[in-house]
């Protein structure tokens, strides 16, 4: 698939098959969050991802429970500390943001589905996974093959969200 035609595909997926995905594909997928553009090239992230039971279970009671359904979480962290920081302020989302981003779209391209997940409990999950201080987790992907069709959810149309001048 290319490019064009995985952002055209791509939604949000929130029920999955109880399918593992290949490790080829997994790899291409993080070869893609690997290659992400960070703030003066810092990339201060890391990714857990969690397939094991006993990793999956240190997520209970923060992960919305459908997303359990999902073989992988990923955990998406930025560090606080190496990010760029602009007005003195760490800019570390937005970098975990565009390698999110790599890794959503290399899953639709892979034939995967995705849902990006910032509706947690940001304290409880740096808990349960004994996350250090500058370890901020910004979202939470499950990743594996979709068991919902849904059609994609409409999108405003150019001349509502471009300001040409």
């Amino acid at each position: 698939m290319d490019l064009y035609e995985a952002i055209q595909t791509r939604r949000s997926v929130r029920r999955y098959l109880p399918a593992p995905v290949e490790p080829d594909k997994l790899s291409r997928m993080w070869e893609a969050v690997r290659l992400a553009p960070s703030a003066c090239n810092l990339q201060p992230w890391r990714f857990l991802v969690l397939q094991s039971p006993e990793a999956r279970l240190r997520t209970r009671g923060v992960v919305p429970d459908w997303a359990y359904a999902a073989p992988v979480l990923v955990v998406a962290l930025g560090n606080t500390r190496q990010a760029w920081h602009r007005d003195g302020e760490s800019i570390h989302s937005v970098d975990v943001a565009i390698a999110v981003e790599h890794l959503i779209l290399a899953a639709a391209a892979e034939g995967l589905g995705t849902c990006w997940i910032c509706a947690f409990d940001r304290l409880a999950l740096r808990r349960n996974l004994a996350l250090e201080p500058e370890w901020d987790p910004v979202a939470i992907i499950p990743v594996g093959y979709a068991d919902d069709h849904n059609p994609r959810s409409q999108r405003k149309p150019l001349n509502n969200i471009l300001l040409v001048t």
